[in-house]
């Protein structure tokens, strides 16, 4: 590919090159760009400024390597720019971390981008800028995650406030000295309004302000989005979440551009997409969402790994075959009495629950082709769901109203008919899909609402900790540890 004729190249040849290049991605370019020096003074002007906004990707905490300096040969000088280039695209193409070194299961798919070879082209048509510019996900949620990240970096470096202190807890009509702030928190970040934070501020006596109903209802609103007990009484938990700080929130807009990073910039138009984080489900048709429901997920001692794996048959009156890590730890000691009350035998060695309305994966199996055993179900423990923390399960991911889920993908994929007689059996039945359905184990604490606003999520499994001490930042999220509720998968 030969260079724009306006482009001033480096003196550098192409013998110097091949004896210098070492890295495997900096050979692929120079190959891909025939072995030529590709550096003029513009292109590298471009790259510096381009990395000068990188902010607005969350990745202005990294460093990617050393830049040019005036006491440079030419040849370092090619070389830091080659290295800073691809160092820097490839972060954007398919994220600055590789997510399969951060968790022992992780097959949902990566971007499969050229880099070194669609630098070198870019350079040689002299469209590095638009190029660079074209690998982040082109999405409005990756723009709304971009603007908050700025916003919230910026207040960041200007904000002087005080943590609420957390000693002794709030209850409804209690007057309270830190009442004030809170409403005011409350309503900075949307769960309270301007009018019921001045009713606050204004029956203020001494001080001390009292706890309404109004508040209330906020701070339960709050507590749900975080994953503790939405009971509206103002504890140790819900004061570590009021306490988080714009530093707090900037972190975790960095996390949530990076995991978008992650993934293929298309789509299946048909999926179900499982967020483990925040335990939701949603059904897209042809790219519109027309099903949104709770789930129950892993509890993070047994956490819902991170999967890729499509739906090929609804199972209707399953039985329950109980994995041995189940077995052999909280049934290791069952007596017969134990089996019989619960519907199970043992067979072979291993011990199965019979269908039935108490079978633990309810009366509906979504059976998904992966090595791990993970499967979305129906559940006998329907009342979970109204929990606000749902991380619960032994890692696959139960399904409010699992029925009617069912019932809507048999209608959708022209089965119904089928999938009903199936049910009347009363025995485990078959029904295979015509088509497989995708879906998405995916793992996502920071959610665009319609309106735009952000809505930050607890981190359940911890997971976003080693996200963000790559991308260069400290500080704490919020791990939830939920206990044990049952003995289904």
């Amino acid at each position: 590919m030969e260079p724009p004729a306006s482009a001033i190249m480096v003196p550098v040849s192409g013998e110097e090159l091949r004896g210098a290049a070492r890295d495997e991605a900096v050979r692929s370019f120079y190959e891909a760009a025939g072995w030529r020096a590709c550096w003029s003074a513009a292109a590298e002007r471009e790259l510096l400024e381009t990395l000068d906004r990188r902010a607005r990707h969350g990745l202005d905490r990294i460093d990617f390597g050393a830049r040019p300096s005036s006491s440079d040969s030419a040849l370092e000088r090619e070389l830091k720019l080659t290295r800073l280039a691809l160092a820097y695209a490839s972060a954007l193409a398919y994220g600055a971390v590789d997510p399969s070194s951060l968790h022992e299961i992780y097959t949902l798919p990566r971007p499969a981008e050229d880099v070194p070879g669609e630098l070198a082209q870019a350079m040689a048509e002299g469209r590095a800028g638009l190029w660079f510019a074209s690998l982040a996900p082109d999405t409005e949620e990756y723009r709304h995650f971009s603007t908050a990240y700025l916003d919230y970096s910026a207040k960041a470096r200007e904000e002087a406030r005080d943590q609420l202190p957390d000693g002794g807890v709030i209850h409804v009509g209690d007057h309270d000295s830190r009442i004030v702030a809170i409403a005011a928190q409350l309503a900075d970040n949307g769960y309270l309004t301007s009018e019921d934070r001045l009713v606050t501020e204004r029956a203020t006596t001494g001080g001390r302000a009292i706890y309404t109903a109004s508040m209330k209802s906020a701070v339960e609103r709050l507590q749900g989005d975080y994953g503790i007990a939405a009971d509206g009484v103002i504890g140790p938990d819900t004061f570590s979440v009021l306490n988080l700080r714009a530093p707090d929130r900037a972190r975790a807009l960095a996390v949530a551009m990076e995991r978008r990073r992650w993934m293929p910039r298309s789509k299946p138009a048909t999926r179900i997409d499982v967020n483990i984080a925040a335990a939701r489900l949603q059904y897209i048709r042809d790219d519109v969402v027309v099903d949104e429901r709770r789930v129950v997920a892993g509890r993070p001692d047994r956490p819902t790994p991170l999967l890729s794996s499509p739906i090929f048959r609804l199972v209707a009156n399953p039985t329950w075959t109980v994995p041995k890590s189940i077995q052999n730890t909280e049934l290791a000691q069952v007596d017969a009495a134990y089996l019989q009350r619960n519907n199970m035998v043992l067979r072979a060695g291993w011990i199965v629950q019979g269908a039935g309305p108490g079978n633990a994966l309810g009366q509906v199996k979504f059976d998904m082709r992966n090595g791990q055993a993970i499967y979305l179900h129906d559940t006998s423990a329907p009342a979970l769901f109204d929990r606000s923390e749902r991380h619960l399960s032994h890692g696959c991911v139960r399904v409010e109203d699992a029925l009617g889920f069912a019932q809507m993908l048999a209608s959708d994929e022209g089965i119904l008919e089928q999938w009903l007689t199936a049910r009347e059996v009363g025995q485990e039945q078959f029904v295979a899909l015509p088509r497989e359905i995708p879906v998405r184990l995916l793992y996502r604490s920071v959610l665009v609402r319609p309106s735009g606003d952000i809505a930050f999520r607890a981190d359940p499994y911890g997971w976003s900790e080693a996200v963000a001490r790559h991308l260069g930042f400290t500080g704490n999220g919020r791990k939830s540890q939920p206990a044990a509720i049952d003995l289904g998968p």
